[in-house]
């Protein structure tokens, strides 16, 4: 089973590149970021010719993430639990089939928290607190579970080209580090990290300042595995190339196999 996760940073932008990604890459689940559109305006029937159910949890202008799949969603929800008061659309989840087994995909668009100190970064903080407390619940299941999206978190130097460029940035505070951390150490396993070592591995390249062409970028986009997935996961990949296309997101998917 390929899993990927995109941000798209927009469907109504993004939507033929996107398409010409499922055409080339044909991941059997993604996860989309950034859709930026409200459920009844996202482009269903694009995907749906394309052999794809969708399910989304759409917001104005904003947010926005979604589930695409090769086989009908089962048990779809929308939100992180946690917060009956946070309105942003920012997590979405459902159970689909493989060949062998169920696995539960959850697709999130995690806070960036800038500016720092401050009320976003309040929020960032607090989101993950209720992540981690959601991610501990999804163990419980005994089940594959793949918790894959835009953490908007840089875990470690190596994950970006300049560290001294994003010390004072919410991505890379010692705190949003921890609460990744804390994450993993539930039990988790990041496959990307999982599959290769070293730095220059990268997701997301600003559009500003000629970054893409500098190769200055950072790694933002994980895929976490519960333990019964990590020991299906069989590789682990970033579709870099695509960052160069026409009109392209400012991040690159990101994939995994299972053997399930």
């Amino acid at each position: 089973m390929k899993i990927a996760t995109f941000n798209i940073n927009g469907i109504k932008a993004r939507a033929q590149a996107l398409c010409a990604w499922l055409d080339k890459a044909k991941p059997d689940v993604a996860v989309l970021q950034e859709i930026k559109s409200i459920d009844e305006a996202f482009p269903t029937h694009l995907l749906e010719e394309r052999g794809y159910y969708v399910a989304t949890h759409g917001q104005k202008s904003f947010n926005g993430v979604a589930i695409l799949s090769k086989t009908p969603l089962e048990d779809v929800s929308i939100g992180l639990p946690g917060d009956a008061e946070d309105h942003q659309a920012r997590w979405i989840e459902a159970t689909v089939m493989g060949d062998t087994q169920a696995v539960r995909v959850c697709g999130l668009y995690l806070p960036n928290g800038n500016p720092v100190p401050g009320p976003k970064y309040d929020y960032k903080l607090a989101w993950m607190a209720r992540m981690e407390a959601h991610a501990r619940d999804l163990l419980a299941l005994e089940m594959p579970v793949v918790l894959g999206g835009d953490y908007n978190v840089i875990p470690q130097d190596e994950d970006c080209a300049k560290p001294d460029s994003w010390r004072k940035d919410a991505l890379a505070l010692p705190q949003s580090r921890a609460a990744f951390r804390r994450i993993l150490n539930l039990g988790y396993t990041e496959a990307f990290r999982a599959r290769t070592q070293g730095p220059g591995h990268y997701s997301f390249w600003d559009y500003q300042a000629g970054a893409w062409q500098r190769n200055n970028g950072i790694r933002i986009d994980h895929l976490l595995l519960s333990p019964q997935a990590a020991d299906l996961l069989t590789d682990c990949q970033i579709d870099k190339e695509i960052r160069g296309y026409e009109r392209p997101s400012d991040h690159v998917p990101v994939w995994i196999d299972l053997a399930a």
